[in-house]
This record gives structure tokens, C-alpha cells and sequence, in this order.
């Protein structure tokens, strides 16, 4: 038997493999052949499973990602640790484990590359919390890592997407549309694998990916029909070796540069405001400075240039054929840290250098003659926006003493106040009960508490936002304010992630029914304000006179037992950081 190449002492493998002398015969009896052993390990981290249209797909990439690392003189192992669907979950108590499920996906991945002896990772995902569990999981561990994408889903008949169903729902539930028309969108909405096709958070964290410099250029966003996809997974697990030789890891790319790139081009696409949780939890797993004063300073200076769903008119399978996230980032050039590296090896700046000399940003946006589209249409340039600031605006105020997220690509640019009463309940599906028995009225201000990280895991309030801004008296009549959290596809003047949350006694925990509450949008680049500003004493509250009523009530308050209390839920509801520092598990 000729002998074993040589190995690295370096090699993470080859460490553990002299600690743990069983490792090779497992892998033996695994398939692997004798030679295998002696290679770099890549773990291909995957989120396939049956659970959505994101995941289900992702057993074929898997098989590309272990081509590229084959011919790359590697070794891989699929794992699988897959996701829960929030579409599937939304409306019911199943959604509270949305945002935990990210930290259960993290944690998978630590301990399959710490158990299994990996040396590199390649990451498949394309759902909500997949994503930015992943991106989580990279920062965590620090070992040679690349995000590969799973690519979006076909549109439905009449470039319907998913998000349409909850405008359909509401309007069958005001009587606007026949059982029978509503369970054709249902049962066509979603027609192929991939994630939705609609720029929710999904779509939103596959472009941050990219964006961070974690994923190769142009592999977010690939529609999930096209061969091009299993390409750019087999081109991901050939450039995991590459990092591993060049002893590149997710620490030398996830920079404060590549922080700033990403917020700047989640400004410009008007992408899901959860984001801004992902962003700042990976921001503390790298221990990267974040602040919501960053992400005002960002978006008012970066103009919106995505004219997608939910924010604009077109699906957002439209945005790789128009160039994807590389043209995204060259029209923002001069906003960017074009030397930020990434996964390439190579500088932002140098991959769009090199994408000009192959011809992409000429050949890809061919495929948009099938569809009569022109690159504008869909990526405005950078002189001629669609509108001129961001999509995001941060609130402060006496109800948002640490911030509230507001996505402004989301209601008219001339909505830039609103002054309201409040109607005031303790869960969603309270409000959405309120709403569809005509309760609500134009004026309102709907506010939903105890909706938090540490009161019930920080569900999406997607149908509640839906059934407000799907009907016309409602849209724009009718603001909603929430310590919860909102669907990358709500529309309207809906504020979330309040914090300090009511579970923490924050402000919103003492709003009674009635009092007056008024959001100004910012107009100098500078954040919004949120505010109570009276009661049913006193419509006209100075806020000195605000305050005070504020600790009054404060002073009577007493902490709401917890939902959860035992599993998963109640593990994560009592360590969950703040909205505005991401909703992690705290340090113990």
C-alpha cells in the first residue's frame, strides 16, 4: 500500500484525528476510503429537508457542493439541520419559534463542525432564519465558510407570490372575494422550489450574503430552475478549498467595511426589516459595533433603487436577470468599501472589476428580453432613483426610548406624519380579530405588546399588517406599533421591534386605550421621533407632562408572568437579547 499523503499540523482534522483514533473507521464505515481521511474535511452544512420550497431543493445542491470540493482534492460530509417555514407557521402560535429556530440552526452547526472535525464549511440555505443562522454560525466557529444561496421560486400565475395570499385572505374575510377564487391563489402561488418570489426576508438575507462578501458574486438570488444554480454551488465548494489554502476566515471578512456595505445595499432594495436583527446579532457574534443611529446615518444617504415586491411592482426572480446583487452594488459604488474582501480571495471591488470583464453585467440581463423588462425597470440607476433616501427610518421617542424600525419604502413618500388613538391589545391575533370584525377605525393606532423576544419569542405580525394595508379605507388611515416584529412583505405605516419591549417594562407596556401617540418621520437625515403625546385627561401633552405620565404608570406596572416557561421557548424567551442587539442568546 503506497503511503498516505502528507497532512497539514495545522489542519483542524488532523488534530482531532489524533485525539479521537475511532474517527477514521467511522468514516470508513461512512464510505469514505482510506485515502479520503488524509484530505482537508468540508462540512457541507445543509438545510435541506421537506419543510419549505427554500429547503426542499437543497439535496441536489448539496451533491454540486461535493463535486467542487472533490475536484478541489477535498473531502465532504452533508449534514442537515433544516428550518421551519414562517409561511407555514404565520397566524398561529408556531410562529413564536421563528426567530428562536435561527439559534437552534447555529447551534447545529457548531456542534456538527466541532464534533465532526471539520476543517471548512460551505453553508446551503434560503429561508428566513437559515440564512442568517448560517451567517451566524460562520462568525461563530471562524473556520474557512461560504454562503451558498438557494435561489428563488418561479412565479404564480399573474406574477402572483406568496405574500398575495395574505391580501387575498383579508379580503375573502371582509366578504371581497369567492372561497373558490382564493383557493386557486393558494394552490398556485408557490409553483416551484425556492425561496418566495417576492423581496421578503429570505430574498433579503440571500443579497446580504453577497453583500457581506460571504457569498461568490452572483450566486444569491439564481432562479432555483436554472442549471446556473447547481454551477454556483459546485464553484462554492471548489473556493472553500481555496480559503482553507489561503487560511482565509470569516473574521477577516465580516469587517466593519462589510457591515456597512450590507446596510447600505439593504437600504437600497428596501429589504425586510428583520435584517436588522440578523445584521446586529452577527455584528455582537463578531463583535462588530452596531447601532440604529448607524442604520439611520446609512439610509439617508443611499438612495432606493429596487422597484420588487413588496415595496415596488416587480417579483424579485426579476433581479438576478438584471444583473443581481453585483449590479446592485455597482450603481452603489461610491457609497461602498470597495476593499472590503470576500470569499473569492478578492475585494468587492476587484470581483465587480472582474464580473465588467466577463461580460456579465452585458450577458445576464439578456434573459430579461423574455420578459419584455428592461435592467431600469427594475435596478434604477444611481442618479435617477426611485426615491432618494433609504427604505429604513429609526424612531426614538418616550414609546421607543432604544429605537423602533420603520420601513418607509413601505407607505407614500409623502406620509410623513401620523397622530392617532391608541387601540391597545396584548396579542396579535386579538388585533386581527378587532380588525376583521370592523373595529378598527381610520385615526387609529394599533398597538401590539408583549409581542417581544422575551415575552413570546418576537412572532411576525404579518396578517395583521395585511389586513390593514389591504383595504382601502385602512391602508394609509391606520398606523400599528409593536415590541413584535414584521414580514419581509408588510406594507403601511407599521413600526416594530420596539425597544425596551413591554416583557421588560418598556414604555409600550403602559399605553392604555385612548391615549394619543404621534410618529414623525425625519426630514434632515436624522432619526424619527415616536411619542405619546396625550391621554383621555389630556389630548395635548408636552413631553416633560409625557414623561411623567410615563413613570406614573410605569411605577403601577408589574411584570406579566412569561408565556413560556419550559423547551425551547422558554430557554429562549429568557435569554434573547434586545430587538435592537439582534434577539440572540445572551452571554450565560
Amino acid at each position: 500500500m503506497s503511503s498516505p499523503p502528507s497532512t497539514s499540523p495545522t489542519r483542524f482534522s488532523t488534530e482531532r484525528r489524533q485525539q479521537a483514533p475511532e474517527a477514521d473507521a467511522l468514516r470508513m464505515g461512512c464510505g469514505w476510503s482510506e485515502e479520503d481521511t488524509h484530505k482537508p474535511w468540508v462540512l457541507i452544512e445543509s438545510a435541506q429537508g421537506d419543510s419549505h420550497p427554500s429547503s426542499v431543493h437543497l439535496g441536489a445542491l448539496a451533491t454540486s457542493v461535493e463535486k467542487g470540493v472533490l475536484v478541489s482534492g477535498g473531502v465532504s460530509a452533508t449534514y442537515t439541520c433544516t428550518d421551519i417555514c414562517d409561511g407555514i407557521a404565520q397566524g398561529t402560535a408556531g410562529m413564536d419559534y421563528s426567530l428562536a429556530s435561527r439559534e437552534v440552526l447555529a447551534m447545529a452547526t457548531e456542534m456538527h463542525q466541532q464534533s465532526g472535525h471539520f476543517d471548512a464549511i460551505v453553508f446551503l440555505s434560503g429561508g428566513d432564519k437559515a440564512v442568517p443562522a448560517h451567517l451566524l454560525a460562520a462568525a461563530r466557529l471562524n473556520v474557512p465558510s461560504i454562503i451558498q444561496p438557494g435561489g428563488l421560486m418561479d412565479s404564480g400565475p399573474d406574477q402572483l407570490t406568496l405574500e398575495g395570499i395574505g391580501t387575498a385572505a383579508a379580503a375573502r374575510r371582509r366578504g371581497e372575494l369567492p372561497p373558490e377564487a382564493f383557493r386557486k391563489m393558494q394552490i398556485t402561488a408557490c409553483p416551484s422550489a425556492g425561496t418566495c418570489a417576492f423581496f421578503g426576508t429570505a430574498s433579503t438575507m440571500q443579497a446580504l450574503s453577497e453583500a457581506l462578501g460571504m457569498a461568490l458574486p452572483a450566486s444569491a438570488l439564481i432562479p432555483a430552475h436554472l442549471n446556473t444554480l447547481k454551477e454556483s454551488a459546485r464553484r462554492s465548494g471548489q473556493a472553500v478549498l481555496n480559503l482553507l489554502e489561503a487560511n482565509i476566515r470569516p473574521h477577516d471578512i465580516l469587517t466593519e467595511k462589510a457591515l456597512h456595505n450590507a446596510l447600505t445595499v439593504h437600504a437600497a432594495t428596501g429589504g425586510s426589516t428583520n435584517a436588522l436583527l440578523h445584521i446586529a446579532a452577527l455584528a455582537h457574534e463578531v463583535g462588530l459595533p452596531f447601532s440604529y443611529e448607524q442604520v439611520s446615518a446609512i439610509n439617508a444617504k443611499t438612495p432606493f433603487l429596487l422597484n420588487v415586491k413588496p415595496s415596488g411592482r416587480l417579483n424579485a426572480n426579476m433581479i438576478w436577470y438584471a444583473g443581481g446583487v453585483p449590479h446592485i452594488m455597482r450603481e452603489l459604488k461610491e457609497l461602498l468599501h470597495l476593499d472590503a474582501l470576500t470569499v473569492t480571495g478578492k475585494t468587492i471591488g476587484e470581483n465587480l472589476d472582474i464580473l465588467e470583464e466577463v461580460g456579465h453585467f452585458d450577458t445576464i440581463p439578456r434573459f430579461l428580453n423574455n420578459y419584455g423588462a428592461q435592467v431600469e425597470e427594475i435596478i434604477a440607476p444611481f442618479d435617477k432613483p426611485f426615491r432618494p433616501t433609504g427604505a429604513i427610518e429609526i424612531l426614538f421617542g418616550n414609546l421607543a426610548p432604544n429605537g423602533g424600525v420603520f420601513k418607509t419604502s413601505a407607505i407614500p413618500e409623502d406620509m410623513t406624519t401620523f397622530t392617532g388613538k391608541a387601540r391597545v391589545f396584548e396579542s396579535s391575533q386579538d388585533a386581527l380579530e378587532a380588525i376583521y370584525n370592523f373595529k378598527i377605525k381610520p385615526g387609529d393606532v394599533v398597538v401590539i405588546r408583549y409581542e417581544g423576544p422575551a415575552a413570546t419569542g418576537m412572532p411576525e405580525q404579518f396578517y395583521v399588517t395585511e389586513a390593514i394595508a389591504s383595504n382601502p379605507e385602512l391602508a394609509t388611515s391606520v398606523a400599528l406599533v409593536t415590541d413584535g416584529r414584521f414580514s419581509g412583505a408588510t406594507r403601511g405605516p407599521m413600526i416594530g421591534h420596539i425597544t425596551p419591549e413591554a416583557q421588560h417594562g418598556g414604555p409600550l407596556a403602559i399605553v392604555q386605550e385612548g391615549d394619543t401617540i404621534c410618529f414623525n418621520r425625519a426630514t434632515d437625515g436624522s432619526a424619527g421621533t415616536l411619542n405619546l403625546v396625550g391621554t383621555t385627561d389630556n389630548n395635548s401633552l408636552s413631553l416633560a407632562e409625557a414623561d411623567q405620565v410615563i413613570q406614573q404608570r410605569l411605577a403601577q406596572w408589574n411584570t406579566p408572568q412569561r408565556k413560556y416557561t419550559s423547551g425551547l421557548l422558554g430557554m429562549y424567551t429568557h435569554l434573547a437579547r434586545p430587538a435592537d442587539q439582534g434577539g440572540g442568546i445572551s452571554t450565560f
